[in-house]
């Protein structure tokens, strides 16, 4: 196990790292050009999270600057009580140790993941795909040049160029100390992990977000939400299912408006049966769809009863992730927001701000469809467990 570095030494290694992918930045996108052209793969998401651009190296350099303007999240103080035999006790946070995290084709979690691990006093294991080996590789090269020049071990950042079956081997029977495994993909990696884990395993589950148009919605609003929700097809955080309120005052209006809107975006429109058949939509031909997560220019519209029924289908079917209901009646909006269970709920917002950077966390680790030990985007000051801390001057029980 490595040795907790001061947290002057973690944050000089953080800004070391964000200067160094200032540098290479030209590096970093020739290298990741040749990462997309080698790309023969028909996933549109998954290239879409592959390509690295200026404005992703941008996001790399604030994510490790403002990792280290951030507090030390080990050591804090969580609880503290003075036995009556005198003893002082202390709970504080701890790291956990050793992270591995697996995931596809995005250059920047090899930043912001490692460094929210890093900063967190945790040795990251990192294992990309195979579709972003070369650009992964950059990174961790730069990672490795921001430790040895602050006199710190590479070891805490290392990369595993392991394919499925030495992953399963690792997995089964680690050949170091592993702690906790983060998977983030799609539900076959899951599962996957999940299968051949002998660790705690923090799942980052499918999206498949709902919005729900409340019969007293403003209906600019309701646009706008799911536009920007279907803004970025490859996201957890976009949108894939719409339900309309059957009592909302000029609905079919509305509806037309909503479908011409998402056909100018290119976003293909699916329909249940009602909305369907009276917007000359393809009909879906099975209920099971309404658990996908499509990851695609598609998005599905059907009618419901009432918030009851809407709250009923989103958690039968959704990923747990995030649901907005679209209402100008807060007691409505209370009700929908108590009995969601998904890991964040909207009242007339965006589901594409469930994220570490959005939701005040600086960025994220994983956005956690779990429940235990942190749900929705984990931080930097969730990647930690906790520990006891007992002073005495020879008390015995």
């Amino acid at each position: 196990m490595n040795t907790l570095l001061s947290i002057e030494k973690r944050n000089a290694v953080l800004l070391r790292m964000a200067e160094l992918l200032e540098e290479e930045r030209q590096e970093i996108i020739n290298i990741n050009k040749t990462d997309c052209e080698a790309y023969k793969g028909d996933d549109i998401s998954m290239f879409d999270r592959l390509k690295v651009n200026d404005a992703k190296v941008d996001e790399m350099i604030k994510s490790a600057k403002h990792l280290a303007s951030q507090d030390d999240p080990v050591g804090v103080e969580r609880f503290s009580f003075k036995h009556e035999n005198g003893m002082q006790i202390y709970n504080k946070t701890a790291s956990f140790g050793t992270v591995l995290i697996i995931y596809e084709s995005r250059p920047d979690v090899t930043v912001e993941a490692a460094g929210i691990a890093f900063k967190s006093g945790n040795k990251i294991l990192l294992k990309g795909g195979k579709e972003s080996l070369r650009s992964n590789l950059k990174i961790v090269e730069l990672w490795h040049q921001a430790l040895e020049e602050n006199e710190a071990s590479t070891d805490w950042v290392e990369y595993l160029q392991f394919n499925r079956t030495e992953t399963q081997a690792f997995l089964e029977n680690p050949t170091q100390q592993l702690d906790l495994i983060v998977p983030r993909g799609g539900e076959r990696l899951i599962a996957f992990t999940k299968e051949h884990a002998r660790c705690p395993v923090i799942v980052s589950g499918r999206g498949n977000n709902f919005v729900y148009v409340h019969k007293e919605a403003d209906l600019d609003i309701a646009i706008d939400v799911i536009l920007n929700g279907k803004s970025k097809i490859s996201a957890c955080n976009a949108v894939d299912k719409v339900f309309i309120d059957e009592n909302l005052p000029n609905k079919n209006e509305f509806v037309t408006q909503l479908i011409s809107k998402l056909n100018e975006s290119k976003i293909k429109v699916l329909g249940d049966y009602n909305i369907a058949k009276a917007n000359n939509l393809e009909e879906i031909t099975s209920d099971d769809i309404w658990h996908e997560e499509f990851l695609d220019y598609k998005i599905l519209i059907g009618e419901i009863a009432n918030n009851e029924a809407a709250i009923a289908m989103i958690n039968k079917y959704s990923g747990g992730h995030s649901s907005s209901i679209i209402t100008k009646n807060e007691s409505e909006a209370k009700t929908f927001m108590e009995n969601v269970d998904t890991a964040a709920v909207y009242h007339n917002a965006s589901t594409r701000f469930t994220d570490g950077g959005q939701l005040g966390l600086g960025g994220e680790l994983a956005i956690s469809t779990d429940k235990l030990h942190q749900r929705g985007p984990i931080g930097l000051q969730h990647l930690v467990t906790n520990k006891w801390y007992v002073h005495g001057t020879g008390q015995t029980r």
